[in-house]
């Protein structure tokens, strides 16, 4: 009896002591579960959040990936030709301008010319060559154009330093005889103005202006008087070497 009581005792001890081990298995086992259990919802939601912020970023319409930077296509106009006039399409070139004609790394071939009367330049290597009457970009093509036959690309420009063709003179009774830079449409009594008038010494009524080149020059009559009582008759349009003569 004694012994079954032991028996008894024992297995229900032991039955008491597995059942405590199996709580402490259920209760390890569940632990483990719910540790398992947050990685899964911390991973979920890692997930979610990844998602949510892909899905927040904007999409341009049109977007496309950014590609590696190239240059610029070279531009196909070519320059200006450095150091022409500012008036290098309208100025038309005269006798007695000052012109420098530079080619480039042609020292030989540059320099200061001076147009003489008959309206011709000269240049080594080519000679004479016609300035007056055209503009300085006209002139400079023409070299270029002459200058092929020697050289191999030549590139020119042509500056006028001293604009003296366009100028008239005045001699005689007035205040500063000598040349005076003419304008568009200049008259006589303008001109006589800029020279600072008439000189005590003359009346005004035999000025004559000289036109034309030496000894084929033809003689236009003006009376200062009447023009300075508005005679439509006296409004004469100077041109570039027209001299006033003030007797």
């Amino acid at each position: 009896m004694v012994v079954v009581r032991q028996n008894q005792a024992g297995c229900t001890q032991s039955s008491v002591r597995g059942e405590r081990r199996g709580d402490g298995f259920f209760a390890r086992g569940g632990k483990g579960a719910r540790i398992g259990s947050m990685i899964v919802l911390l991973a979920t939601a890692g997930w979610a959040a990844g998602q949510a912020q892909t899905l927040a970023r904007p999409v341009l319409k049109g977007q496309t990936a950014p590609s590696a930077a190239t240059p610029p296509a070279a531009s196909t106009t070519p320059a200006a030709p450095a150091g022409e006039a500012a008036d290098a399409s309208s100025y038309r070139i005269g006798p007695n301008d000052s012109l420098q004609i530079s080619v480039w790394q042609q020292p030989a071939i540059s320099g200061t010319f001076p147009v003489r009367p008959d309206g011709k330049i000269s240049l080594v290597l080519l000679g004479d060559i016609q300035a007056a009457g055209l503009t300085p970009m006209h002139l400079a093509h023409d070299i270029t154009l002459r200058l092929k036959k020697y050289i191999q690309d030549p590139i020119v420009s042509v500056v006028v330093l001293a604009v003296r063709s366009q100028q008239l003179y005045l001699v005689g009774e007035v205040m500063h005889p000598g040349p005076i830079e003419i304008t568009p449409s200049m008259t006589p009594l303008q001109a006589i103005a800029a020279a600072g008038g008439l000189t005590p010494f003359t009346s005004g009524k035999h000025i004559y202006i000289l036109r034309g080149p030496q000894g084929k020059q033809t003689k236009i009559p003006f009376n200062y008087k009447l023009a300075l009582r508005g005679d439509n008759h006296q409004d004469v349009s100077l041109l570039p070497g027209d001299t006033i003569v003030v007797p």
